[in-house]
């Protein structure tokens, strides 16, 4: 959760909102990513998508059944459906999204049992540092 929290800082010197995600398999990292929506004005460009993308394109297969997903805020719904058509494992959630949450906050399409594929999920990981990355984040804006 460590890189992912760096990533997350990296996302906010650019100016995106401060989100990382990181892939591990084997105790070894495959794959990460920042939000990165604003610098390259990319709507789809979330920490998670940016992740996967970078995974695929190393291993060569779109397939991660055996990889966690470290997340320093819960995924949105697009990237829930992302991660779960990749087919992870588990996923380790930093901060909880209570507006646009899609893995137990306002949705849960992780473990919802008419879909394909279930995903182990593991919540408030170092949460407050999370957090508190957001709320700065969202505080210098809202002067």
């Amino acid at each position: 959760m460590e890189m992912a929290l760096s990533l997350a800082n990296e996302a906010a010197r650019h100016g995106d909102v401060p989100v990382g995600c990181v892939l591990v398999r084997n105790d070894e990292v495959i794959g990460s990513g920042e939000n990165r929506r604003e610098l390259s004005k990319d709507p789809t460009a979330h920490a998670e998508i940016v992740a996967l993308r970078d995974a695929s394109s190393r291993q060569d297969t779109w397939r991660m059944d055996d990889v966690t997903a470290y997340a320093t805020l819960e995924p949105c719904v697009m990237c829930a459906g992302a991660l779960l058509n990749a087919r992870i494992a588990r996923i380790v959630i930093g901060a909880m999204d209570e507006k646009a949450g899609a893995v137990g906050s306002r949705y849960n399409v992780l473990s919802d049992p008419r879909l394909l594929h279930e995903v182990a999920a593991t919540y408030d990981v170092l949460a407050p540092r999370s957090q508190e990355l957001l709320r700065r984040f969202f505080e210098v804006r809202r002067i």
